[in-house]
């Protein structure tokens, strides 16, 4: 009987040999071969530009520069489902923003490919991205409290684009319709640089845009910065105030995020060497400086202060989806 027993444990012990290894290989090695980092965006993006800068940015940390891959369609889902049904080895990676994460399941209930909370794992905050509030030149609003007072004496006479429905940008509108007590009138579009073309030559006379993209326009008087969605006004913009500085929006906030995140079930230490890399990466001033240019506020957060971050954010956008009675379609 002891020799059976002592058989039974070599034999168990041979057949953890192979996890153990695995296991070692995936946490203590990690990483020894090139990073897969998913975008679910077209080349060009914010989200695309900066998963390029920071993934740059993580080689010293982590010997290896992420390469980054673009998977876009489906309102970013492409790219988070491919991630979603990866090995969780920490070899693919995803950057997303906020829509794929925490807006989508509330706009597509029982849509989506992925449930995010179930087969993502947050690894690491990398930035905030405020929107700016811009005008055609022609428009007589100037400020938030213009902007007010002018919806409420012209119902029905402005309009904001955004880069489609049921984004940060369309919720920072709805928003600004609810506590205001205004009613601008959506117009989705797909994609931001047609929505500011259009803002600029006054088809539609309101737009929610990423800075990067309106900065040049906004500098060269062909747009009108009106407010910013962050409680506090931008280094970039120091003159545009906050839109939480006008009537009854007291409190407004609304921004857009960047984030990394890995397939569940990513082993815990690999997720803290991956989010270890991405803190290490945000402290260099050249890089900081790089995505403050895209209007991108450089912001670290480890996985377990990310993690309930995601679940707040998710609860955010789902009550303005839901009060605003927001569906979208795939």
């Amino acid at each position: 009987m002891i020799q059976k027993r002592a058989l039974l444990g070599a034999s168990l012990a041979a057949s953890l040999v192979p996890l153990a290894v695995r296991s070692a290989r995936a946490q203590g090695g990690y990483p020894d071969r090139p990073i897969k980092l998913v975008v679910g965006y077209a080349p060009g993006g914010g989200v695309d530009i900066v998963a390029r800068l920071v993934g740059e940015a993580m080689r010293s940390a982590l010997g290896q520069v992420p390469i980054v891959e673009n998977r876009p369609g489906a309102s970013a889902m492409i790219g988070a489902q491919t991630v979603a049904r990866a090995p969780a080895d920490g070899y693919t990676l995803l950057m997303a923003a906020a829509g794929e994460i925490a807006a989508n399941p509330a706009l597509l209930k029982g849509k989506m490919p992925y449930d995010p909370a179930r087969d993502l794992v947050p690894v690491s905050l990398v930035a905030t991205v405020p929107n700016v509030l811009v005008a055609a030149p022609n428009v007589p609003v100037r400020d938030p409290a213009t902007l007010v007072a002018y919806a409420k004496a012209n119902p029905g006479k402005l309009s904001y684009a955004s880069s489609g429905i049921g984004n940060p940008q369309h919720l920072a509108g709805e928003l600004l319709n609810r506590m205001a007590g205004i009613d601008l009138l959506h117009v989705p579009y797909r994609g931001a640089a047609p929505a500011l073309t259009d803002v600029a030559s006054g088809r539609v006379t309101l737009n929610f845009s990423s800075l990067g993209p309106a900065l040049p326009l906004i500098r060269d008087g062909k747009l009108r910065a009106i407010g910013v969605t962050s409680k506090e006004r931008m280094p970039q913009l120091p003159d545009c105030p906050s839109l939480s500085e006008g009537p009854g929006l007291e409190g407004y906030e609304l921004l857009n995020w960047f984030g990394l995140f890995a397939p569940a079930r990513t082993p815990e230490p690999v997720v803290a060497r991956l989010g270890s890399a991405v803190a290490a990466a945000l402290r260099d001033p050249g890089l900081r400086a790089k995505l403050e240019e895209q209007g991108a506020i450089p912001r670290a957060m480890p996985a377990a202060e990310f993690r309930p971050f995601v679940a707040e954010e998710t609860r955010r956008f789902t009550h303005i989806i839901e009060e605003a009675g927001i569906t979208a379609e795939l």
